[in-house]
């Protein structure tokens, strides 16, 4: 899995949930549907967003489409920074270990 997604699952489990037990949830997994978040979730994972990748959200920009799952999130933040879906997990198997991709961890 791509650092961005773990370290997104990592701040929601241990913020959003209170849970010590990980992100129970798949990363297609809807934030609003199943409950994991409200409004002010939302605004606690764009507070994180440009804490954590440096990321500057427009106000148009907090949407489901870019905020509702940890995929989406996660796909959000490459565009905005430029870093490709595959680049993780392509310099995770160049060096045979977990890639250091300047990413904050949790």
């Amino acid at each position: 899995m791509a650092e961005i997604e773990i370290v997104i699952q990592q701040f929601v489990a241990q913020n959003l949930l209170f849970s010590e037990n990980g992100f129970p949830y798949g990363n297609e997994a809807s934030f609003l549907q199943e409950g994991i978040i409200d409004s002010l979730g939302v605004m606690e994972l764009v507070t994180f967003t440009g804490t954590a990748f440096g990321v500057a959200v427009d106000p148009q920009e907090i949407t489901p489409e870019n905020f509702d799952s940890v995929s989406r999130l996660a796909a959000y933040i490459r565009r905005k920074t430029g870093v490709p879906s595959d680049a993780t997990s392509q310099l995770e198997s160049d060096s045979g270990s977990h890639a250091r991709s300047g990413l904050p961890t949790a």
